[in-house]
This record gives C-alpha cells, structure tokens and sequence, in this order.
C-alpha cells in the first residue's frame, strides 16, 4: 500500500507541477491552496442541492468541480515545467457567462445586495463567493511575480457571479424571500 505521507515538506516546502520546491507559503500555493478550498466549499454546496433536488445546479457544480482542479494545476505550475496539463481556456470562461445569464432569466432584476442566510444552500453559495474572491486575490498576487494564464483571472471572476447568481436562484428554489440589503 502507497503511504500518503512522503515528508518532503516536513521543513515548510512543497513541489510545484515541474519538481521546482517553494516554501509552503509562496504565492501559488496560497493561491491554489485557496482554490483547493473552494472546491472544498463547492463539494458541501453540491451535496446539499443533491438534497434538495436541485438537480440542474448539481451538475453545474459538478462540472465547476472538475474546472477548479484545471485552475489548481495552471497556479501550481512550476516556470520550467515543459509538459503539457489541462488548460483554463475563454470557452470555460463564456460558459460561465452563459450559466449566469441561464439562471438570471428566472430572477428578478438585481435590486440590491443580499444578505446571506434563510437557508443552509443560499449560505453556502455565499461562503463559496466569498472563498472565491479570496481565490481571486490570491491569484492576482502570484500572478505579480510568476504570471498566470489570464484565463484562470477571468474564470475566478465569473464563477463568483455565477456563486453570486446561484445564491439568488437557489433562494427561489426553496422558497426563501430574498433578504436584501437596504442603505
């Protein structure tokens, strides 16, 4: 049986896609670390639409899934790396665009920011736009010494309008009135 421990980074470094060791808090890893978490986040939001039968926004998210391990492969690149992995490309960023715009014809116009809550999903969907932003920070931070596929920038920003929209989606779904902000 393989052993999943290796200790090669018992003294704070990890390897990047290509063999290059980089401490364990260099910009890439904080920001594919961060990314790695919100597929964490997206994985719990999936289950519980699973369980409110929102078998539409499954398999969205399912797909996402499977997208952001193609983001974490591109921020974990090492600059030598020669080979070829799966690339974020502008047609998974317009299918984002066209999820956004699928799921806002069943909305009412945007009248104002939402406060999260009134339902385990409409709560995830936040947490999951909020970890991705982060994501989208720690992106643009390693992109400012070892640049970044501008596709993956591009992907991150759609997909926490698309968070953002499925918030709003969901909350019709299981009936919850949208809770918005008012100034």
């Amino acid at each position: 049986m393989a052993r999943i421990y290796t200790r090669s980074g018992d003294k704070g470094t990890t390897a990047l896609i290509g063999g290059e060791r980089v401490a364990k808090d260099d910009p890439r890893v904080e920001a594919y670390g961060t990314v790695d978490e919100l597929g964490a986040h997206i994985a719990l939001l999936t289950d519980w639409a699973a369980e409110a039968d929102l078998g539409e926004m499954v398999t969205l998210l399912e797909r996402v899934a499977a997208e952001l391990m193609t983001v974490e492969s591109q921020l974990a690149l090492s600059e030598s790396f020669k080979g070829e992995i799966p690339t974020v490309t502008p047609e998974m960023v317009t299918a984002l665009e066209e999820a956004i715009d699928h799921y806002s014809e069943e909305l009412p116009p945007f009248g104002g920011f939402t406060i999260p809550g009134g339902h385990k999903i409409i709560s995830q969907c936040h947490i999951c736009r909020t970890v991705c932003r982060r994501a989208e920070r720690r992106i643009l931070t390693a992109n400012a010494q070892h640049p970044v596929n501008e596709s993956v920038s591009k992907y991150i920003n759609r997909l926490s309008d698309l968070l953002y929209t499925l918030s709003r989606w969901s909350a019709k779904m299981v009936n919850v009135e949208e809770k918005v902000w008012r100034k």
